[in-house]
């Protein structure tokens, strides 16, 4: 009955959610993608995983994606004779993964409307479907359990906020749970909280954080010195890479900036806004602080950047590079309540990371970093200006700092492998 009432009401939400899409598409300057929305994939596309059993992994954006690719990495090493089709919602997110060499297929995620659904799902033909975190969508997870295809949920997370309002409709998801195979979380409380939501307790299990796995891959001095040449930063400069920053929050890091560059010379900001669409309007707060910035396109061998300057960077899919090539970094989402993101990326590469309070959708990851020492945490932007200055002025507490994300990171792997048992029980 439930299906039933729910495609009623996506007949009349079809018009409004297109031109939505639409309109969303100009705003940001995507692509609408329309076919592939509908169902439809163009032959040549089909033809690059013709006659290989196929894995579809959805992942809806960049941070979803970037959690995937240990398990992307995983599963091309262990089934190489199958191809992997990746699907995404964001133009930000699909770009992101037409980097990942393991993907043989990237597309758009269908709308949750059944003859789309359907029509994909026949073109596709997968063998086995992984969808990350928590995107649950009615139409699609009974038009796949009633072709007998295994649906998965990997890196399960319910955030704090998002519990208390999923709590409500638990009789939306409840139905959709219910159609997938097996559902894992990375948390003993994300078990409890998905089951509370309709899940079957007999298929839920935990199998930790799939962002744990990133590799622990700290640049070297030659690598660093040929990054920062990438991007034309002064190679002796102490460099600050701010991260996935959000709508209110980069005013906090401008001033910050401001004020330490007068006293240290030498100081050179990273600046990567999480949704490029508004580097427009953080290039005017940089022309309102009168500080001197190059936006990440418009870079030049013949006009390298200087100390004191800022490289504003309006391109995706260049994250860890820009981590990688810095001396400390900041993690966007996380002095404004937009609930941060992913502390384990700066730790990856051996960089220290300052965060603020807001971090509830990585509360594990936050633990886990202020358990090992690999970040410091702060309240406000005195807070955040007094952190800088610390780790500018210590060479040794930086070391000591990344040295500890390292050691996280080594401690507290095996997230792929637990996927993988699971997955290989399908496959």
């Amino acid at each position: 009955m439930f299906f039933f009432f729910y495609n009623i009401l996506s007949i009349f939400l079809l018009i409004p959610v297109f031109l939505f899409n639409i309109y969303r598409s100009i705003r940001l300057g995507w692509p609408p993608a329309i076919a592939e929305r509908f169902g439809f994939v163009p032959r040549h596309k089909l033809a690059q995983i013709a006659g290989r059993p196929v894995i579809w992994l959805h992942a809806v954006s960049v941070g979803e994606i970037i959690a995937a690719r240990p398990l992307l990495k995983a599963l091309r090493l262990r089934y190489p004779n199958h191809a992997i089709v990746v699907t995404n919602t964001t133009e930000s997110g699909k770009i992101t993964a037409f980097g990942f060499p393991e993907i043989d297929l990237c597309l758009y995620f269908p709308f949750d409307f059944l003859p789309s659904v359907a029509i994909m799902l026949g073109a596709v033909k997968p063998r086995i479907i992984i969808i990350m975190e928590t995107e649950i969508w009615p139409n699609f997870s009974r038009e796949a359990a009633r072709r007998q295809i295994p649906l998965l949920l990997a890196n399960g997370r319910i955030s704090d906020r998002s519990f208390k309002r999923s709590l409500a409709f638990s009789w939306f998801f409840r139905p959709a749970l219910r159609c997938f195979s097996a559902i894992c979380m990375q948390s003993a409380i994300g078990k409890e909280r998905i089951i509370a939501l309709g899940a079957n307790h007999q298929i839920v299990r935990v199998t930790g954080n799939l962002k744990n796995d990133i590799p622990a891959c700290p640049a070297g001095d030659d690598e660093r010195l040929q990054l920062r040449n990438r991007y034309t930063i002064p190679p002796d400069c102490c460099v600050l890479t701010a991260g996935s920053t959000r709508d209110n929050e980069e005013q906090y890091l401008i001033s910050a900036y401001t004020e330490l560059a007068a006293e240290f010379k030498d100081l050179f900001l990273v600046l990567v806004p999480r949704h490029t669409v508004r580097s427009g309007e953080i290039a005017s707060l940089l022309e309102k602080a009168g500080l001197r910035y190059q936006r990440r396109t418009d870079l030049s061998a013949s006009k390298p950047l200087q100390r004191g300057n800022v490289l504003l960077v309006d391109t995706v899919g260049e994250m860890m590079s820009l981590y990688a090539l810095a001396d400390l970094a900041y993690v966007g989402g996380s002095l404004v309540p937009t609930g941060g993101h992913n502390l384990l990326e700066p730790a990856s590469v051996g960089v220290p990371s300052v965060f603020g309070p807001f971090m509830s959708n990585f509360r594990e990851i936050e633990a886990l970093v202020l358990q090992y020492g690999a970040g410091i945490q702060v309240q406000n932007q005195q807070e955040l200006t007094a952190a800088f200055r610390t780790l500018i002025t210590s060479n040794e507490l930086r070391k000591v700092l990344g040295q500890n994300g390292l050691k996280l990171l080594r401690d507290n792997g095996g997230a792929t492998e637990r996927h993988l048992d699971t997955i290989n029980g399908y496959l």
